[in-house]
């Protein structure tokens, strides 16, 4: 084994005699020795080793076990994944459950031997290295489940919304983004231009609802020096600024009726006047928009024009709610928490069975916002390894309502567990067979009945 391909191994000991017997017996690892908390603190940050041997009587409490364990405390809040074999002959039975209820590997009562300490630092590396191994394979499913470069989800219905947001990527079309608050209606306009031949152009949002009406036609269009009380300088609008790209347009409905002739005007024409201008500008600029209000009915009213719909509305995407989205709960809940619990709590690893059921029953009326910001607020919340379904401080659980037909009941129950169960095995079909209670090649017949796919 070479000197690059050694696993690295930290062995926290006080005693010199020790620390040279150890050195030499673990020839085979790359090992560096620490005889107190903050040499141990420096070699972990700077080495980052797979597997740490702990004396837990350390200087300045060499004939306690103080500061052993505040230094088991600094090494696993900073490095939860690390293996720590805790060593002492200091209270071995307290000590050793103590050890273990704090997070630590395995433990070993002083006097060391060295052949039997030896079979435990392997295995150690062993399960680190599968562990490693296995959060590689987590991260590798979870970028599988990616469409359009950002949005997670295994769910037919938004598979579905992904092929046609990326059909029609490489036109300049307009398309028209509509679904209820929170379902990611940005995130699939910036991935309709990243998927099109505009990339490498500006993608410009504006929530068209946030912007006074006396200020969203300068926001749009821009305005020369002197237009008004302020302008003490031409500035460009977003529809400028998004040249060669894109412009999403977001709540689209709240435009004001003049502003929406001006606009209308743009999509005929392909040029705008800013505020105080008299000199057309031609600007090649893509409209994406989106709205959760109902524009047929905005124009029987008489509040949005028909004409500018039609211009809009070239291509209509109907966006479905993460309620619509059988399984996506659960893979994004999943998601969440890996990207907040290494922002703010690193110990937690995972989310409890009670959980995991509660997100699957969750209706979601705020949607991925509503679970982005209750996972944050689990993860910040959690005690220990697992998110409880009480970190999630969800309300009753709401009655789905069902088919009515029989047959149709059947067949939703059956759809609906099959995709919760692949999400929450990650698709490993033998797990999700077991979770089920049934054998692998009937789950196979039933992903083919049903036109599921894994």
């Amino acid at each position: 084994m070479n000197e690059e391909a050694k696993a690295k191994l930290l062995i926290v000991e006080d005693d010199e005699g020790l620390q040279r017997q150890l050195r030499w017996a673990y020839d085979d690892y790359e090992v560096f020795v620490a005889s107190d908390r903050n040499a141990a603190i420096d070699l972990l940050r700077a080495e980052e080793p797979a597997v740490v041997t702990l004396d837990l009587g350390l200087p300045p409490d060499p004939n306690g076990v103080s500061e052993g364990f505040a230094t088991l405390d600094s090494i696993l809040s900073l490095k939860p994944d690390t293996k720590v074999i805790v060593a002492s002959g200091h209270g071995a039975r307290e000590s050793a459950l103590r050890a273990i209820a704090g997070g630590a590997y395995d433990f070993y009562q002083k006097p060391v031997d060295i052949d039997q300490l030896g079979l435990i630092v392997r295995r150690a590396f062993q399960l680190h290295g599968i562990e490693a191994e296995n959060r590689r394979l987590e991260e590798q499913i979870g970028e599988d489940r990616t469409v359009l470069g950002t949005m997670i989800t295994a769910a037919p219905e938004m598979l579905k919304v992904a092929r046609t947001i990326e059909r029609v990527a490489n036109t300049d079309v307009s398309v028209m983004l509509l679904g209820a608050s929170g379902t990611g209606k940005e995130l699939l306009a910036r991935g309709l231009h990243n998927a099109s031949r505009r990339k490498a152009g500006n993608f410009i949002a504006i929530n068209c609802a946030a912007i006074p009406e006396n200020l969203l036609e300068s926001e749009l269009f821009g305005y020369e020096k002197g237009a008004f009380t302020g302008a003490v300088k031409t500035t460009e609008g977003k529809i400028e600024l998004a040249e060669g790209g894109t412009l999403f347009l977001d709540e689209v409905g709240d435009i004001p009726l003049p502003l929406q002739v001006k606009l209308l005007r743009f999509l005929q024409e392909r040029v705008i006047e800013r505020i105080g201008g008299r000199k057309p500008i031609a600007v090649d600029t893509r409209i994406v928009c989106a709205t959760h209000q109902d524009l047929p009915e905005m124009i029987k009213a008489g509040s949005f024009r028909e004409d500018l719909f039609y211009r809009l509305a070239e291509i209509v995407v109907t966006i479905p709610t993460l309620a619509e989205r059988p399984g996506d709960s659960i893979l994004l809940a999943k998601h969440f928490l890996h990207r907040f619990s290494r922002e703010m709590n690193p110990q937690v690893k995972g989310i409890s069975p009670e959980a995991m059921t509660a997100i699957d029953q969750w209706p979601w009326p705020g949607n991925v916002r509503e679970l982005e910001n209750r996972m944050k607020r689990a993860v910040i919340m959690a005690d220990g390894k697992l998110i409880s379904a009480q970190d999630l401080d969800l309300g009753p659980q709401a009655e789905e309502a069902l088919p009515f037909n029989l047959k149709a009941a059947r067949e939703h129950a059956d759809r609906r567990a099959i995709r919760q169960a692949l999400a929450r095995n990650d698709n490993n079909i033998s797990s999700t067979a077991k979770l089920l209670g049934i054998s692998r090649p009937t789950l196979y017949d039933l992903l083919k009945q049903y036109g599921l796919q894994r």
